[in-house]
Order: structure tokens, then C-alpha cells, then sequence
């Protein structure tokens, strides 16, 4: 046993003197041999996750002689290898961006030129789709401007009185546009629907849009069309007042208001101071609001295009009122003088005078008069008021012309 037991210590202390294993250092000295790159993919090997091993080491660091280092590679090369790369990879990633460049760009610039090409193939097309599209941004426009001005009307004590002449004129038309607008918005939203309502939208523009919708050539046509069709209706309210006239013998100035009615026949108009001398006339009486037959309010509503309804009477007291604050306005912001041309027109044309023809000095002495009966009277006079298209313009030459003239559609 004593024999047996050195034996096994002698084989020990040799086995721990032995040198490292000759596969561990052939595997050193090929790594070494080989590039940067190829060392990188030698020593982590197919298995990513998989830890690299480590060459063995003896029991006995003491005994064990330490492998040799592996050779260094110089910094030259490792340099010269890490710019060919870098080269390489910014080459790649330039010919990409390039060429995603390019794309994006062509596209772009086609998306962005796709209503000139529309345009350029279907012309009629897209000049429907421009004034629709400028039609709906105008109108939401003038809808969030109207939702404003009634909110500062309701806010404020005035009320609507605090409004200048742009707002109230807004107020005023806006919610007839949205009214009439609507049933062609909603019926163009509908699917399936929308592509048969749509050419029929705009094949009869005057009934489905609003003046928002409508080219300068037919925003012109159709306000003489409905100028016309008010001023037609000059001759029957005349005929309602001459009827009337028996019935008012007993009020003092019965023989002026025959005098004036006599102008209007003869051909003239009577001035604003005898006017105004009357109006006590239309406070009471078959001239008031309440005492006028049935077919002179309606003949009344034609006069200032306004829409029939049940509640005739309400459309005439609440139009009357809300022109008579306009004329208010106009006086507070300097008068008729200072109104733009623009302005000017459409305030002859809501009072039932066709301006196409005239000239801005007879449009503003025209209005001056008619402002000056205005802000005359009160409200017990508002039939008065609601008269002064015929009392002040039945014989104007341009309305007679609108009359009686050429026919325009």
C-alpha cells in the first residue's frame, strides 16, 4: 500500500507539471492568423448566445508556464480596414437615401400636381369641384362668424342694436342661407345618393346654393332675376294702398297721403319731409300691421323677397326692425358716403333698388333719403317703413328699366 500510494503521488505531481495542451495553443495561434473581422466571427462562433470558452489553465499556476501572447496586429491596419468598411456602409447608405429621395419626391410632386392634371382632363369637372369647395369653405365661414355675432347679440344688453352693419346684415341673411343650403349638403354626403345629387345641385344652382356657391356671373344673374320678381309686385301694393284710402277719410292728414299716392301715379316721388308729415297714418288703421288684409301682407313679403310662411306678419316685423338697425348703423359709422361700393350696392338691392345701372351718386342720394325716413319714424310707423320701396322707388328709372326692360334669367 505504501508502494501504491507514492506511485499515485509521483503521477500526480507530474500530470500537474505538464504544459498546456496542444489543441488550446493551435487554436490561439490560428485566431491570430486570421483579420480583425474573421476573428470576430471565429471566436463567437454560429451560436450567438452560446459564451465563448476560454483556453484551460493548470491547477498549479506556480508549475505552469503562461501561453504566449497572440501576436498584435498594427494600428495601421486595423485603420486601413475600419475606413475600407466605414466607405463601404456610407456608399450603401447614400445610394438609398438617394434613391428614397427621388421617390418621395416624384410622388410628391405629382400628388401635388394631380388637380392640374384633373384639370387639364376635365376641365368642366373641376371648375364645379373649385366653387364647391370654395363654395362649403365660404359658407362654414360665414356660419362660425353668424354663430359668433348671435352669441355677442344675446351676451350684450343692446342686444342686436350693439351690432354695426356688416353683423347685422350677416345676421340677417345667414340663417336663410343655412336653410336653404342644407337639403344640398346633406343630400351630397349621402352615399350612393351623393353622386346622382350632386350634377343635380349644381344644374339648378339658384334653387339648391346660396350665393356662396355661385360664379360672379351667376351671383349677378340671379340677384336681377329675384330683383325682378320683387319689383313685380311694386304695382300690386300700390293698387293695395289706392284701396285702402276711403278708409282712412276721417284721420287729419288723409289729403296729404292722397296727394302722394297722386305723385306715384303721376310719375314722381314725394319727398322725405312729406313722408315723414304721415306716418301717423300707418300707426293705426288698415295702413298698420295688424289691419292690413291678407293679400296686402302677402304682397308685402313678395316686395322684400322674403320666405312665405304661416307667420307672415312676424317676417315683416322682424325684417323691418332688423333694416331699420342697419340704417342705425350706417348714421353711427359715419353715414351713407363712407359705405364701400360693394356695400353700397347691396344696400339699394336690400332695399328694393336694382343698382346695376346707377351710378354711386344716385345710389347714395337714394339712400340718403331713405335713411333719413328711417331714423325718423319709431316703431308704431313700421308699416311706414316696410312702404318705402314703393313710396321712394316706384318710379326710379333703373327699376322701371328691371320692369319693363330686357327679360334676364
Amino acid at each position: 500500500s505504501d508502494s501504491f500510494h507514492k506511485s499515485f503521488c509521483t503521477e500526480r505531481r507530474d500530470f500537474a507539471t505538464k504544459p498546456t495542451p496542444a489543441p488550446a495553443q493551435i487554436k490561439r495561434n490560428v485566431a491570430a492568423e486570421i483579420t480583425s473581422v474573421g476573428k470576430a466571427i471565429y471566436e463567437t462562433g454560429w451560436d450567438v448566445a452560446k459564451p465563448i470558452d476560454q483556453p484551460k489553465m493548470s491547477s498549479s499556476s506556480s508549475s505552469s508556464t503562461p501561453p504566449p501572447p497572440p501576436p498584435s496586429k498594427k494600428p495601421e491596419d486595423e485603420k486601413q480596414a475600419k475606413d475600407t468598411g466605414d466607405s463601404v456602409k456610407s456608399k450603401r447608405e447614400q445610394m438609398r437615401d438617394n434613391m428614397q429621395d427621388y421617390i418621395f419626391t416624384r410622388y410628391f410632386n405629382y400628388v401635388k400636381n394631380y388637380d392640374k392634371v384633373l384639370e387639364k382632363n376635365f376641365p368642366k369637372a373641376m371648375q364645379l369641384y373649385r366653387v364647391f369647395f370654395d363654395g362649403v369653405k365660404d359658407f362654414f365661414g360665414d356660419m362660425k362668424r353668424f354663430l359668433k355675432i348671435a352669441r355677442i347679440a344675446n351676451d350684450n344688453p343692446q342686444g342686436i342694436r350693439a351690432l354695426n352693419r356688416q353683423e347685422l346684415e350677416l345676421y340677417m341673411q345667414m340663417p336663410r342661407d343655412m336653410f336653404k343650403v342644407a337639403p344640398a349638403l346633406i343630400g351630397c354626403s349621402l352615399p350612393m345618393v351623393g353622386y346622382a345629387f350632386f350634377p343635380l345641385v349644381f344644374w339648378y344652382p339658384r334653387v339648391f346654393l346660396t350665393a356662396h356657391f355661385w360664379t360672379p356671373q351667376q351671383r349677378s344673374e340671379f340677384q336681377n332675376y329675384y330683383m325682378k320678381k320683387r319689383l313685380c309686385c311694386n304695382k300690386l301694393v300700390f293698387r293695395c294702398l289706392q284701396a285702402k284710402l276711403k278708409a282712412t277719410a276721417a284721420h287729419p292728414k288723409h289729403d296729404q297721403f292722397a296727394d302722394i299716392l297722386g305723385q306715384l301715379g303721376s310719375g314722381t316721388h314725394p319727398t322725405p319731409e312729406m313722408l315723414i308729415d304721415v306716418k301717423d297714418i300707418f300707426a293705426d288703421g288698415p295702413y298698420s300691421l295688424l289691419g292690413m288684409p291678407r293679400k296686402h301682407v302677402k304682397n308685402l313679403v313678395n316686395l322684400h323677397g322674403l320666405p312665405n310662411s304661416i307667420f307672415k306678419r312676424h317676417r315683416l316685423h322682424e325684417h323691418a326692425f332688423l333694416v331699420h338697425y342697419m340704417d342705425q348703423a350706417i348714421t353711427r359709422e359715419g353715414g351713407v358716403h363712407n359705405l364701400p361700393l360693394g356695400a353700397l350696392r347691396y344696400s339699394c338691392y336690400l332695399r328694393g333698388l336694382n343698382p346695376t345701372s346707377l351710378t354711386n351718386e344716385e345710389m347714395i342720394e337714394w339712400l340718403r333719403n331713405w335713411v333719413k325716413v328711417s331714423t325718423s319714424i319709431q316703431g308704431e310707423h313700421i308699416t311706414l317703413f316696410l312702404h318705402l320701396p314703393i313710396l321712394l322707388g316706384y318710379n326710379h328709372p333703373g327699376n322701371w328699366r328691371t320692369i319693363y326692360g330686357k327679360d334676364t334669367k
